[in-house]
């Protein structure tokens, strides 16, 4: 077993009183990928704002390598570092070029040399196939190529653990594929990412554990292939019959085309 890298004791959420993740607990370890999985609203994309201490949690305890990740914690600052994230809506600076979008944590924060980040950067932007963009403005970019750059960034900062919330979202269907190849490269070197997805068939596809949240909890957690193809729970169930029911409809409307 690799060793354990994340992990989420008994943690609670509320926001105003109301509660969106009670008694939440996981463990994730070196290289694993994880995909979670939920219906709307149920609190995926909340997680990944907890484990980033981008949100306050009210219970529990959430540690990276033994140190502790909430605000106002010892060392929260040295920590975060370790943890890269990837948001839906790319939060790219409009006024500066791709490269200096990448480049800018790594000097300040890392205190890497101008040439030194630079030179990263570019050989990032080359392995996603945007070397050619590196003094392109983001309104010069499709959201595929936002979504690229900004994974190059948070890469830029050598994490520990990945984090994407829902990074194909905002994309348009042709420009989804893009995104996804690059995250798989990663999973192929072994980074370790906790992933929130839609994207069934490309969680089907990366994951080593799938995390299905529904109600303020873990309802089933299982390998990638056992839970697509065999779900455990009644809920399980009911949630994938969903996206059946949206591929059958895409088929027919391929073949109403055709």
């Amino acid at each position: 077993m690799k060793e354990e890298l994340l992990t989420i004791s008994h943690l609670r959420k509320e926001f105003d009183g109301n509660v969106i993740l009670d008694d939440f607990s996981m463990t994730v370890h070196k290289g694993e990928v994880i995909v979670i999985v939920g219906p709307s609203g149920c609190g995926k994309s909340t997680l990944l704002r907890c484990i980033n201490a981008l949100e306050p949690i009210q219970g529990g305890s959430i540690t990276l390598h033994g140190e502790s990740v909430s605000q106002g914690s010892k060392n929260l600052t040295q920590v975060r570092r370790k943890i890269g994230m990837v948001f839906q809506s790319y939060d790219l600076f409009p006024h500066m070029t791709v490269i200096d979008n990448i480049t800018l944590a790594p000097t300040k924060v890392l205190k890497k040399s101008k040439a030194e980040a630079e030179k990263e950067a570019l050989d990032l932007l080359d392995r996603v196939g945007l070397k050619d963009r590196a003094d392109s403005y983001p309104r010069q970019l499709s959201g595929g190529q936002k979504q690229r750059v900004a994974i190059v960034r948070a890469l830029c900062m050598h994490p520990e653990i990945m984090l994407f919330d829902e990074v194909t979202a905002a994309l348009d269907p042709e420009m989804v594929r893009e995104v996804l190849d690059v995250i798989v490269d990663l999973a192929r070197h072994d980074r370790t990412m906790i992933i929130v997805t839609h994207e069934m068939n490309f969680a089907k596809a990366i994951a080593d554990r799938v995390i299905f949240i529904d109600n303020k909890h873990i309802v089933e957690e299982n390998d990638p292939e056992t839970f697509f193809d065999h779900p455990q729970t009644e809920r399980a169930k009911q949630f994938l019959k969903t996206f059946e029911f949206e591929h059958v409809r895409k088929l027919e409307d391929t073949d109403e085309v055709l």
